[in-house]
């Protein structure tokens, strides 16, 4: 934990802050051990150069044990006065999440400090994962490549798109995870030319197109992936076309993941074929998305982000293409950057299959 405080530290230097409030409990989970669900109440951590780091915590929070510094609070304290009282004068960074009827009131009681954006300073670092993230990270995506290969073993002409999202929820636990990291994703036909269909009662017919997006939890680690298939034989002409370029853009992206390239080159690998082959106005989101204690975390594989990759990253790589009213198709792994190169954590096949029948 303290060499995480002091990577965040060595970002505030450099940003010229000497005070962070960290109020996104994920964060304060990766830089004290501490995990609270705070709901409506107040949680906050404040992470000041000098080292007199504390915690904020209602007196109903149970929490482990941890080093730093803790002032509990009740309901009918002045919890904002309580942080007032540890602020300097000048600058302070502020978590993206934290609520505007906590930042407010802090504000207006302490007008000699000048409240900037500053989650950078832990998101940065977040966003290099160590040995023990990856390893869960690596187990998150063992789980979740076993569930989709029983979930299409599952499947069959007539089920609906609920119970097959039932059926993976359900097997997440049974495997050894939390749950699932997201809204799990099943699309039958032409719901799968939506990106972000939750499932319904679309029922499956054979020809149907089928796609399934999931991720577990694994230990408050997140996976993500996305196997596209068909029921049966195709009734689309297209789809064993639009497929196969879908997963050949999938691996061109892929295949250039090492240190030092740039984000938006990766994105370009994977886009510039689906464009030449005519397809670009129907890949409509970006590649893909940082991910770690939450299903999306801060960074992103896109057009716009011109940083380069840097061991320990773990990012998805999704390529998708959508035709209205007739069938998606998406490919989704998560890559870990190596010193070399990349590490493809799923290994369920990529290829379309026919299944359901």
């Amino acid at each position: 934990m303290e060499d995480k405080i002091s990577r965040v530290l060595k970002n505030m230097k450099e940003a010229g802050l000497s005070q962070l409030i960290v109020a996104d409990p994920k964060s304060i989970r990766y830089l004290t051990g501490v995990y609270v669900d705070p709901y409506e109440r107040l949680f906050a951590l404040l992470v000041k150069a000098d080292g007199k780091h504390v915690l904020f915590l209602n007196n109903l929070f149970t929490i482990s044990e941890t080093d730093i510094e803790k002032v509990w609070y009740s309901d009918t304290d002045d919890s904002i006065g309580m942080i007032a009282e540890h602020l300097d004068d000048g600058r302070l960074g502020i978590d993206k999440v934290w609520a505007a009827r906590f930042l407010i009131p802090l504000m207006e009681r302490c007008r000699n400090i000048q409240v900037e954006l500053g989650s950078d300073c832990v998101d940065d670092c977040r966003a290099i994962k160590d040995d023990k993230e990856i390893e869960l990270m690596k187990k998150a995506s063992e789980i979740n490549d076993k569930v989709v290969h029983d979930a299409y073993e599952y499947i069959k002409v007539g089920m609906t798109e609920k119970e097959v999202a039932e059926f993976i929820n359900k097997h997440f636990v049974e495997e050894g995870a939390e749950g699932p990291s997201f809204t799990t994703i099943v699309s039958f036909g032409a719901n799968g030319a939506d990106p972000h269909h939750e499932p319904d009662g679309t029922v499956l017919k054979e020809g149907d197109a089928i796609v399934i997006d999931q991720g577990c939890y694994y230990k408050g680690y997140a996976s993500d992936m996305t196997r596209s298939s068909i029921c049966g034989e195709p009734s689309d002409p297209d789809y064993a076309k639009v497929h196969d370029l879908v997963r050949e853009a999938n691996e061109k992206a892929e295949s250039i993941i090492k240190p030092g390239v740039r984000l938006c080159d990766i994105d370009a690998a994977a886009r510039d074929m689906i464009t030449e082959a005519g397809y670009g106005p129907y890949f409509n989101h970006r590649l893909g998305h940082f991910i770690g204690q939450t299903d999306h975390e801060k960074g992103d594989v896109s057009s716009a982000n011109t940083d380069t990759v840097k061991p320990g990253m773990i990012f998805s790589i999704e390529p998708g293409i959508y035709l209205p009213g007739r069938f998606g198709v998406r490919v989704e792994d998560l890559v870990l950057v190596t010193e070399d190169g990349c590490e493809i954590l799923n290994h369920e096949d990529k290829h379309w299959k026919s299944v359901g029948v």
